[in-house]
């Protein structure tokens, strides 16, 4: 019985999977839809990004935001290891003089809940940049 359950299961996946294949040709690409344009301007590099100064952290802008990371963040964080706990986590944050991760993300051995293990979904670097900043419309809606 069990045997013949797993073969109806494998026919139905196969036969679904059959069925996501398009029938329909696929649609030429217009190689000039994105039109052709010249670089007509030369211009100096943007000025690098300034961080705020060690210690000084980010004002917040709303209620319940993340804090905001006043550092370059190119660390690697994958679940095995997560190049931010080197500096914030409960053991080490004083010594480094860093802010410790909020503990509604670690467990009850002070180890880092792997649902918060991705630091930068929510905490994100901020610089003050000096470059022209785009137009928006965000905070008048």
């Amino acid at each position: 019985m069990k045997k013949l359950l797993t073969a109806a299961a494998l026919v139905m996946a196969l036969s679904a999977c059959s069925g996501q294949q398009a029938n329909t040709p696929a649609e030429p690409v217009n190689i000039n839809s994105l039109g052709q344009s010249a670089i007509t301007e030369i211009r100096a590099a943007d000025p690098a990004a300034t961080y705020p100064k060690r210690g000084k952290s980010i004002e917040r802008t709303f209620v319940h935001q993340p804090p905001m990371i006043p550092h370059k963040a190119g660390y690697p964080i994958t679940l095995k290891k997560n190049g931010c706990m080197s500096c914030h986590s409960p053991a080490k944050a004083k010594r480094m003089k860093a802010t410790q991760i909020d503990p509604s993300h670690l467990l009850a051995d002070a180890k880092l809940n792997n649902q918060y293990y991705n630091c930068t979904q929510c905490h994100t670097p901020q610089a003050d940049n000096k470059t022209e900043l785009v137009e928006s419309d965000f905070s008048t809606q």
